[in-house]
Order: structure tokens, then sequence, then C-alpha cells
């Protein structure tokens, strides 16, 4: 399997642009990660990559090799998860993405006990609000939180998420409720903004009488971390759009009340997104399976208490 083992070292290098990074996502060292790349290169007898004290870029042969390579181990992945016997011995791993929020409230927590019934089979999930890429990552399953554009991905909706404005009372004393969206941008109140590279959400769409409209909001504080806008918004800091689940405790306990309530935001989706191909594995159907189920009903509890006021209620789709 070494030679295996090299291909596939190749193939993170390629896709991540670096051997460190390459090397911590093989679980070894960027000197095991060298060694590989050095002896595929002798056995082709052809440079792979181009090497600087400062950059690494693939040659001509290295983008030839790497389109090859890429098939070798999407057949043997295939190969593998054909004669898998499912239902006793389920093995391999599995690289998941998921939002900070969703990640730490709805999926960590539930890895052990996937872990349990599912003893070979091992989780590595990361945790990041940006934009991944599902395939250039390397990524079996990415749960996406989010509007999305057409995907050639394969997209298996798990729930809508009604989405609120709030901010703290004293954040309120001090600056007034805007009660839509046009008050939200004419009195410049302070929103609280999720920013990231290749983030969109520079506008808030908000549902009114004429169907969704988008409005241009500013303000001082900006995180690429979700729950640090929920932070700022708890010191009264601004006005936050959220969705109900993650800050369903602070508006039953009147830490965090709704604005704007005239003009809610349009409701998001949570989604898990696979390459076409992977949900042929079926260690990736299970954890799927698995996964959305205990989201939904731990949305379901999130949400208790709140579902009259909004609507629709999170985990009703399939």
């Amino acid at each position: 399997m070494s030679y295996v083992n090299n291909i596939r070292m190749f193939v993170r290098v390629y896709e991540l642009g670096s051997m460190s990074a390459a090397a911590r996502d093989q679980r070894t060292s960027p000197a095991v990660s060298s060694a590989r790349i050095s002896e595929l290169e002798k056995h082709l007898g052809v440079r792979l990559f181009s090497r600087t004290t400062r950059s690494l870029q693939p040659t001509e042969n290295g983008r030839i090799f790497y389109d090859g390579a890429k098939k070798v181990l999407e057949a043997i992945d295939d190969a593998e998860a054909a004669v898998m016997d499912v239902t006793q011995n389920p093995r391999g791993t599995i690289h998941v993405s998921a939002p900070l929020g969703i990640g730490r409230r709805f999926i960590a927590p539930h890895v052990p006990a996937f872990k349990d019934i599912y003893p070979q089979i091992d989780v590595r999930l990361r945790l990041s609000d940006r934009i991944v890429d599902v395939t250039a990552e390397g990524l079996d399953v990415a749960f996406h939180l989010g509007i999305l554009d057409d995907s050639t991905l394969k997209v298996r909706q798990i729930a809508e998420c009604p989405r609120v404005l709030c901010a703290a009372p004293a954040y309120i004393a001090r600056r007034g409720d805007p009660v839509d969206g046009a008050a939200l941008v004419a009195d410049r109140h302070e929103c609280l903004n999720l920013r990231f590279p290749g983030a969109k959400e520079f506008q808030w769409t908000l549902q009114t009488s004429e169907g969704p409209r988008r409005f241009e909001i500013g303000g001082p504080f900006e995180s690429d971390d979700g729950d640090v806008l929920t932070g700022w918004a708890l010191d009264g800091r601004g006005i936050v759009m959220k969705p109900i689940f993650e800050v369903a405790e602070y508006l039953r306990d009147g830490r965090l009340v709704p604005v704007a309530e005239a003009m809610p935001p349009v409701p998001t989706q949570l989604a898990c997104l696979s390459q076409h191909r992977r949900l042929k594995d079926p260690k990736v159907r299970l954890f799927t399976d698995f996964m959305a189920a205990h989201v939904r009903e731990e949305m379901r509890r999130a949400m208790k208490g709140l579902e009259g006021r909004f609507a629709p209620s999170a985990g009703q789709t399939g």
C-alpha cells in the first residue's frame, strides 16, 4: 500500500498547496510528506512540484498526473465501499466540516455515540464559519447553513431554519427598536456582521409585503465566528441576525429580544453536502443518516416554546 499512500499524499499536497497542510491532513509529519512525494517522483522519473523556500507549485507533469491519480484513489475507495459489510463491519475515516454553531451544538456532541455504534469508523471534524470547498478540501460530508446556489454537489436538505433579528434590551434602550428594514438602514443601526473571505452576507434579506428585499447594513463590529457576534449582541453592542435555534435560550430568558419584527429575515437552510460518488460509501450514508436525525431532534428541543411565535419551525425537511 506504500505506493497508494504516496499517491494519496500527492493528491492532498496538490489540493492543499502545502506539504505541511497535507501532512496535518494525513496525520503525519512534513518530513514524511516530503519523503513520500520524493519517492513518488523517483518512481515516475519526473518532478511533480516546483519547490522554493516560499512556494510550492505543481509542474505540468504534476497537473497531468493529478487527474489520473485522483481517479485511481476514487476507484480504490469505491471498490472498498462495494465489498464492505455495511451492517457488521463499516470502517474507514470520514472527513466532515460544519459551521461553528451547528458543529458545537449538534454535531460534535453526537460523534462519540456514532463511534460507539461503529467503532471502526473514525471521524475527523473541522469547524469553521467560512465557506468550504468540499472537493478541493477532500471532505466526505459538509454541513452547510445558508441559501445554496446551484451546486454540482449532492444536497440533502435537513431543516429549514427560521432566523430572527435581535438585540439586548440595553441596546434597544440606547438606540431604539427599528420597526422594519427601512428604519434599520435610515437610523444607521449598529449591525453585527459575519464576514470572512467569500462571504455573501453584506446585506440582510428581509421579508416584506412585496416579497424578499435586501437591505444594506453596516456597523463597527464584524467577525468570522457567529458565536462571537452573539456575545457582542448580549453585551448590547448591536443587532444580530441569527438562526433562532442558536439564540433560543436568550430569547426565552429575555437577554435578547426580537427587533424589526414587521420584516423578519428570510429563513435559511441547513443541508448536508457530498460529492455524488461519496454517497456510494456506506460509512458516509450511515454518518449522514445518524447526524440528520439527531440534528433535527436537537433543533426541535432548542426551539421548544418558541414554535408559535417564530414559524416555520425547524426540523421539518427530510
